[in-house]
């Protein structure tokens, strides 16, 4: 795992960087998460509200609605699909998001339509870790600091 600017970065996840989402790449599905950067911003995770499983979610919009106590938003679908798990760990306990928001901090996992197109303007490799380099660092960004 890369660390950039004291956050965790890994580079064979997918990004949408300017909305801290991330997604993993399982064989016919895309999980999809708040990055390690999210949860340090947003810091204790309050409640978790997802959509249903079965709804089509276009690609940034949003596939839950998570609150914190310093911020309330909405997961951004990295790629059009279907919903098709929730994480209902997170659901009981959102703070699964701030410790472990990689691993069982998972949010949702969706069967994309099309992941080939819309997937070429997502960040990952490399150039995902620097592209969320050169974010961070443009937005004065540090994971960690109050």
């Amino acid at each position: 795992m890369t660390t950039v600017n004291n956050c965790n970065i890994p580079s064979e996840l997918y990004y949408l960087v300017e909305k801290h989402v991330w997604g993993r790449r399982e064989d016919d599905l895309v999980t999809v998460g708040l990055t390690d950067v999210a949860q340090n911003l947003a810091k204790g995770m309050l409640s978790v509200l997802p959509k249903t499983v079965g709804r089509k979610v276009a690609k940034g919009k949003s596939v839950a609605t998570v609150e914190s106590a310093k911020w309330v938003g909405p997961v951004p679908a990295l790629v059009s699909g279907e919903i098709v798990e929730i994480n209902q760990a997170v659901l009981a306990d959102p703070k699964i998001i701030n410790a472990d928001p990689y691993g069982e901090g998972w949010i949702a996992k969706m069967r994309p339509s099309d992941w080939d197109t819309e997937a070429a303007d997502l960040h990952t490799g490399d150039e995902g870790v620097e592209a969320y380099r050169a974010f961070l660092d443009s937005e004065g960004i540090i994971c960690g600091d109050e």
